[in-house]
């Protein structure tokens, strides 16, 4: 599973989470901040880049992308927009399902509340990925509850389509596609 907090003037933020039944593994979190200098078009450039190194490295079975806050002026909205819309198109590139939710979907879902404090998000993030420490810088770790958001969302539609009679095909359940060998946490 892989998160992602898009950003348009600080740093887009990733999360790389492996799921084996319903224990949640951190592979690799980070963020991506390109000097002040760059322009918009450089910034697009590089994003889509690192997804689409992501995806290829780590394969995983879906990207899940925040949405764009509705209450930022429109400029920031519709820059936030593209940001996101090359991580889609990388993930749609890789054939990879992707999947939005709102900042405040993503703190109800990993906090319990959906106007919790990015402390509030990074602790509850470090405890349910069991690390030592908080995830930092905070746009990895909303990344990272943006990726847990998503797998706690697809296991209730896993339960659901179950519950409801329905088959779910093995390649569609949440597992990851992800190899389970051991790697390195890069920060």
């Amino acid at each position: 599973m892989l998160g992602v907090d898009p950003a348009v003037a600080g740093a887009t933020g990733y999360g790389i989470v492996e799921f084996l039944g319903a224990k949640a593994r951190l592979l690799r979190f980070g963020a991506m901040k390109l000097p002040a200098r760059a322009t918009f078009a450089e910034r697009l450039r590089e994003i889509h880049e690192l997804i689409s190194r992501l995806i290829a490295e780590f394969s995983p079975d879906a990207v899940a992308v925040e949405s764009v806050f509705t209450a930022l002026n429109i400029g920031t909205a519709l820059k936030l927009a593209e940001v996101r819309g090359v991580v889609l198109l990388a993930a749609a590139q890789a054939q990879v399902p992707a999947h939005d939710y709102s900042p405040r979907e993503v703190k109800a879902s990993i906090a319990g509340y959906g106007a919790a404090s990015k402390q509030q998000m990074q602790q509850m993030v470090s405890s349910l990925l069991g690390l030592a420490e908080y995830p930092e810088p905070p746009d990895a770790a909303d990344a990272l509850a943006v990726a847990l958001c998503h797998a706690h969302a697809a296991r209730a539609r896993d339960r659901a389509a179950i519950a409801m009679g329905e088959r779910i095909p093995a390649a569609l359940a949440t597992r990851s596609r992800i190899r389970t060998s051991r790697i390195p946490v890069i920060r």
